[in-house]
C-alpha cells in the first residue's frame, strides 16, 4: 500500500530538484526525505529517482507515479474539503501569501469583508513575491497564493493547482521630470531603448513583464539599478537615475513630484493577478469564502 505522505515527498523532490531543497520546504531533514523515498521505492517495487551532480531527477517509473500523485493528492484535498463541510467547518485559519501590492489591493479588503461575512475564518497574511508564493502553496506552507503570471509559472491547467483570475493592471512609464519624453501624452517604449533603466531583480515576475515589453519593442533594457521595492524605483527615477515601468496600483500614494507618469503607447505591458490553491481544495469550506472574497473585491 502506497502512503500518501510519501507521494507528497515525491512531488516536492520533483518540484525542487534536490533532496535538500525539498527537505527544507517540507520542514524535514534530508535524511528523512531520503528514507521516505527509499520506502516508497520499496512499496512500488521500482526505482523512482536518480541522483546526479546537478541534483535529483525522476526515473520513467517515477514520472508515471508523479502523474498519478497529482490526481491522488487533489482527490485527498477534495475529501478533506467534504469532511470539513460535513462538520460545518465554519471556523479556522487560512494562510494567504501575496506580493505587497496584492495585499493592499485585494487581500486587505478581503480580510475586512470576511470579518463581516465569515467572522469564524481567521486570515493570516504573509508577504511573498508571486514566484515564491506558488511553491509555498504546493509545499503546504500556505493555503492560498495571490500571484502574478510570469515566464515559467505553472499554467492555469496545472494538475497541482486551481487558479482563480482576479485582475489585470497595466504598467505605466515613469520618467524624470526633465526627460525628453516628459511632455508626451503616451510613451513609445522603443524611444527608451538607449536610456538607463530601473527595475526589479531577475526572478521577480514584474522583471519578466518589463523585459518582455522591451523585447517586444525591439530592445533589451539596460538595467542600471535594481530594487523589488517600487518606492525605491520611483525615488531613483526622481533622482534622474533612469526610467522605469511600474504597475499602476503600485504608484498610489507615492511622492511623484519629481517624475512624470505616462501610459505606454499601444498595448501596455500588463500583469495578470490570480489566486491559487492546491487542486481539490478550492471547495474547502474555509478556503472557498476566501477565494470568493478575493474575487469580490478585485478591481474590474
Amino acid at each position: 500500500m502506497i502512503e500518501a505522505r510519501r507521494l507528497h515527498i515525491l512531488r516536492a523532490v520533483a518540484d525542487h530538484r534536490t533532496v535538500t531543497a525539498a527537505a527544507a520546504a517540507l520542514y524535514l531533514t534530508p535524511s528523512a526525505v531520503s528514507q521516505q523515498l527509499a520506502a516508497l521505492e520499496q512499496e512500488t517495487g521500482h526505482r523512482l529517482v536518480e541522483r546526479g551532480a546537478k541534483g535529483v531527477r525522476l526515473t520513467p517509473a517515477g514520472e508515471i507515479l508523479l502523474s498519478h500523485t497529482n490526481a491522488v493528492l487533489a482527490q485527498l484535498e477534495r475529501a478533506e474539503a467534504e469532511l470539513a463541510a460535513y462538520s460545518s467547518g465554519a471556523a479556522g485559519t487560512v494562510t494567504v501569501a501575496s506580493f505587497a501590492t496584492g495585499i493592499v489591493l485585494v487581500v486587505a479588503p478581503a480580510v475586512a469583508r470576511l470579518a463581516e461575512s465569515a467572522p469564524g475564518i481567521r486570515i493570516r497574511v504573509q508577504d511573498a513575491e508571486g514566484d515564491a508564493s506558488l511553491p509555498m502553496v504546493l509545499d503546504r506552507q500556505v493555503d492560498v497564493a495571490v500571484a502574478v503570471e510570469y515566464r515559467g509559472a505553472p499554467p492555469a491547467d496545472d494538475p497541482r493547482l486551481a487558479h482563480v483570475p482576479l485582475y489585470a493592471e497595466p504598467f505605466d512609464a515613469v520618467v524624470p521630470v526633465g526627460h525628453r519624453l516628459a511632455d508626451a501624452a503616451e510613451v513609445p517604449l522603443a524611444e527608451l531603448a538607449k536610456d538607463c533603466w530601473i527595475g526589479p531583480y531577475p526572478g521577480n515576475p514584474c522583471h519578466d513583464v518589463v523585459v518582455l515589453a522591451c523585447e517586444n519593442a525591439g530592445f533589451q533594457p539596460r538595467m542600471e539599478h535594481s530594487s523589488d521595492d517600487f518606492r525605491a524605483v520611483v525615488a531613483l527615477a526622481s533622482a534622474d537615475a533612469g526610467v522605469a515601468l511600474v504597475p499602476r496600483s503600485a504608484l498610489r500614494g507615492m511622492d511623484l513630484a519629481r517624475v512624470v507618469v505616462r501610459p505606454v503607447d499601444g498595448t501596455p505591458p500588463t500583469r495578470r493577478v490570480f489566486a491559487a490553491v492546491r487542486r481539490g481544495a478550492e471547495e474547502h469550506p474555509l478556503i472557498r469564502p476566501v477565494l470568493d472574497a478575493l474575487s469580490a473585491v478585485a478591481p474590474m
